[in-house]
């Protein structure tokens, strides 16, 4: 398959920066899948100002108009969905199902922002006074830069792009440099939809050369960042300068499966396998400490052990393949140190994850699963604490429901946690006193969906989620109090009279 030169998109204008990156396959390296232009700030500044000048003229849209666009847009992806979720799996080298599942959940933001722009988006209250009649409305902020990861290159770009277009906000997109052709495809279909010029501006490149530009430019009103912990704080920092500028950050976790002593086990593993290793345990939600009750664990522990070796990495193209490669050679190095470090701290190694470097493998970032074991927990561990980003998994043995919530919390995270039980009073109890944005009940810590908030608490976010929860961040919610007497009367007793 020939690469794919991606191009800057512009003010309605596909455009080069100069110089090009190489986007590789993972599975590959040897497959270049594409390229795309190494843009400046000065390709920043000019997508900035494109977005600024369309503002004026798309704001004056009604929210049913641009929903319209919005979903002519929704029916190119699902014209175009096979070529989506390959195109996801070669650049981002998660399988084919989940490259498929990446496509339909864009598919189904879509669906659901453009049905939104039929639904109230303000509402009337009450005023204190009869003859006044106040309104809750919401105008937009302008000019939005919506910054997102690989691990879910076609997903999460709709989750931050659709609600602020939909809102009458224009964009200036900027992807990971490791998937800028699905990025690409995406702009592509925005360009076939017929959205106005500069409503929607894509450009590619580094994040000092093109991501610090836009956060710190004067005429970005607002920010909606997914990525990590560090990237995230430095963006809430840089904005806080500028009182106007409105930030939204998700920024990973170290998250969570807790499992009861009453849990169904057979739920339990199934939902730990699923939680830790699909993207090969490269989301931020993903499962990296599992919390069991000490009554069931050895029997959880050695039938998660057993599935867990059953588990065949490889390129994701080929159909039998569960879990596919780390996105390059530094996630590699990142996944050894903390696996050195549960060495260091005294864990029980149970199943010894490996770098992959022969036959099929021999061109790919793939490592094996590494799954260990504290028989005790030890508090101000590296390993318990930090997030791997990789498949690298905990067994934790607690004594009783608070212990294993107690545990789930001892993290400066607060994204993912999932809850193991037969016993609704135990879930509804766990649901109450764990820190955590998603949380769910005999299921995995990941499977978001789009109609829903998604963001996290504590290191993992500030409060303001991404997909259903992002209209909050790109809305300025105004009053708006209107007199129908003859004469002024205020709420609280202020006359006229001179």
């Amino acid at each position: 398959m020939q690469p794919i030169h991606a191009k800057n998109y512009i003010d309605g204008q596909w455009q080069e920066a100069g110089q090009v990156f190489e986007s590789l396959n993972p599975a590959n390296r040897r497959e270049t899948v594409g390229t795309a232009p190494l843009s400046q700030a000065a390709d920043a500044d000019q997508a900035v100002a494109s977005a600024k000048h369309a503002f004026e003229s798309w704001r004056e849209l009604s929210w049913v108009k641009r929903a319209e666009y919005i979903d002519a847009f929704a029916q190119l992806i699902r014209r175009d969905i096979e070529e989506i979720a390959a195109l996801v799996t070669r650049e981002c080298g998660k399988p084919l199902n989940e490259g498929r599942a990446d496509a339909v959940e864009a598919l189904h933001m879509a669906q659901y922002v453009a049905g939104l722009g039929r639904m109230p988006n303000g509402y009337t209250v009450s005023s204190e006074i009869s003859a006044k009649d106040a309104f809750i409305l919401r105008k937009p902020k302008g000019v939005i830069a919506c910054i997102t990861p690989w691990n879910f290159p076609s997903a999460i770009p709709t989750w931050v792009i659709l609600p602020s277009i939909l809102a009458g906000n224009t964009v200036v997109f900027k992807p990971a440099e490791q998937t800028p052709i699905v990025a690409h495809k995406l702009m592509e279909l925005f360009h076939e939809a017929g959205l106005p010029a500069g409503v929607v501006n894509l450009v590619h490149g580094t994040g000092e050369d093109v991501g610090d530009p836009l956060v710190k430019h004067k005429d970005v009103a607002g920010i909606l960042f997914t990525g990590s912990r560090a990237v995230g704080k430095y963006i809430q920092q840089v904005a806080a300068g500028d009182a106007y500028k409105f930030v939204a950050t998700e920024m990973g976790g170290k998250n969570g499966t807790i499992v009861l002593e009453d849990a169904d086990l057979d739920i339990a593993v199934n939902a730990c396998v699923l939680g830790a290793f699909k993207t090969s345990g490269q989301r931020c939600v993903s499962t990296s400490r599992i919390i069991v009750d000490r009554k069931l664990e050895p029997e959880f522990t050695r039938r998660y052990v057993e599935n867990v070796k059953r588990i065949k990495v490889g390129n994701g193209m080929q159909d039998d393949i569960f879990m596919g490669p780390l996105i390059e050679e530094g996630g590699i190095e990142k996944w050894k140190l903390h696996n050195a470090k549960a060495r260091e701290e005294g864990a029980e190694v149970l199943v010894d994850g490996q770098v992959l470097t022969e036959g099929e493998h021999a061109c790919g970032n793939f490592v094996s699963p590494f799954v260990y074991r504290f028989d005790g927990y030890k508090r101000n561990t590296f390993c318990l604490r930090e997030e791997a980003f990789s498949p690298h998994v905990a067994i934790i043995p607690v004594s009783g429901m608070e212990e294993a919530v107690d545990v789930y919390n001892d993290t400066d995270y607060g994204l993912s946690m999932a809850v193991i039980t037969e016993d609704y009073r135990k879930w509804r109890w766990v649901r109450d006193h764990a820190d955590y944005g998603l949380g769910y009940v005999n299921l995995p810590s990941i499977g978001a969906e789009v109609h829903l908030p998604f963001g996290g608490v504590k290191a993992s976010g500030n409060g303001h989620p991404g997909a259903e929860g992002i209209l909050e961040s790109v809305t300025h919610r105004v009053a708006f109090t209107v007199n129908h007497a003859r004469e002024i009367v205020m709420a609280q007793g202020l006359s006229t009279k001179l």
